[in-house]
């Protein structure tokens, strides 16, 4: 009898495994969700470095239309005043099949969930409870129904709700002080910018990300170092941390904007249950610095599907092994990143500018910082 795996999250980590269990083996599973639709609206951009490009190609990846996705070539490093720094050859660590790639996370989400048969997929699923029962997991919802499953992998975030069933020792996501703020821009309204390839304007205690998703539109991300999070007085907040630094950025900041606190996880604990497993943030959350938050929800999900597949009997162990060695070199960079980015001394700054520049044309440091993470 085939072995049964539930899913808890729709996001990118548990349906990526979700694919790649479908197509490659011949394990029963179900995703579970909480909330009552996929939200499959365009979204946010995010960053996929070719780590996790490799993986969804397994899987029809590189067959979504090239106006839905874009690959830039460079990232630019730029003053929060708009004067260009230095830049770094994205190229250099793509193939001709593998590419870095942005794109809107919904039109991720879009291409992970239509290889997925609904039958596969329940809505509006919060877990009661869980107790096990002769190696096996009985789940029950809240709404009455209940599964009997081999494995439980729970992919519902930083604040996952699974854990809390079987965790005793919970690895509380703590506030880092700073607030992140989104939008999507046209293309044809940025001007003075290099609206082909990324852009990353570093100001004190801030910086931005501007990048192509698409043919037609770019994504914002600033992140802002803050106590509070006030949602309704993020436009004062963006005016006097960021504008009155780089008031030529305004036009930036113009359309709708989205905001949220950034949290992450101090530690990384394994799963005291043999036959659950954590996946993306609900594994360990970092700052997004490293723009691999994706990615290596991706990659997660990809190392357990090979140890079940291979129905390795000290998965549990390996896997958090593998994964919490990545995830602590993941996180070392995004914090190095996190103050490299948002110096305010202006001595410090210039000594910072200047060691970006040699060390950005550096292969060898280039291979060891980037190429350590973008070639798992």
């Amino acid at each position: 009898m085939n072995k049964k795996i539930a899913i808890i999250g729709a996001g990118v980590a548990g349906l990526t495994f979700a694919n790649l269990i479908k197509k490659n083996s011949d394990f029963e599973f179900i995703i579970y969700e909480k909330e009552k639709t996929l939200t499959l609206e365009r979204g946010f951009g995010i960053q996929l470095s070719i780590n996790s490009v490799l993986i969804l190609n397994k899987f029809g990846f590189k067959n979504i239309k090239s106006e839905k996705m874009y690959h830039p070539e460079k990232l630019n490093f730029c003053s929060i005043s708009n004067d260009k720094i230095c830049d770094l050859d994205l190229t250099q660590f793509n193939t001709e099949e593998i590419k870095y790639t942005t794109l809107q996370r919904g039109t991720l989400l879009e291409f992970l969930k239509n290889e997925i048969y609904n039958q596969n997929l329940r809505f509006g699923k919060k877990i009661q409870r869980v107790s096990e029962i002769k190696n096996k997991i009985l789940i029950n919802f809240d709404d009455g129904t209940n599964d009997l499953v081999d494995y439980v992998i729970a992919a519902d975030g930083i604040f996952s709700n699974t854990k809390s069933f079987f965790e005793s020792n919970i690895n509380r996501p703590k506030f880092k002080n700073a607030i992140a703020v989104r939008s999507i821009l046209k293309l044809k309204k940025i001007q003075n910018m290099d609206v082909k390839n990324i852009n990353l304007f570093m100001g004190a205690n801030t910086h931005l990300a501007v990048y192509p998703i698409n043919k037609n539109e770019l994504n914002l991300i600033c992140i802002v170092r803050h106590k509070k999070f006030d949602p309704d007085n993020i436009r004062n907040l963006i005016d006097k941390k960021v504008l009155n630094q780089g008031p030529i950025l305004k036009k930036l900041f113009e359309g709708d904007l989205n905001s949220w606190p950034l949290y992450s996880t101090d530690k990384i604990l394994p799963s005291s249950n043999k036959n659950v497993f954590y996946l993306g943030d609900a594994f360990q959350s970092f700052l997004p610095t490293m723009a691999q938050g994706a990615a290596q929800s991706i990659e997660g999900a990809y190392t357990l599907f090979n140890l079940l597949k291979d129905k390795n009997n000290n998965a549990h162990n390996i896997y958090f092994e593998t994964r919490s060695k990545r995830a602590k070199l993941i996180k070392k960079r995004s914090n190095f990143n996190f103050f490299a980015f948002h110096v305010s001394n202006p001595v410090i700054k210039v000594i910072r500018n200047i060691i970006l520049k040699y060390v950005i044309k550096n292969k060898t440091f280039i291979s060891n910082y980037l190429g350590k993470v973008y070639n798992n």
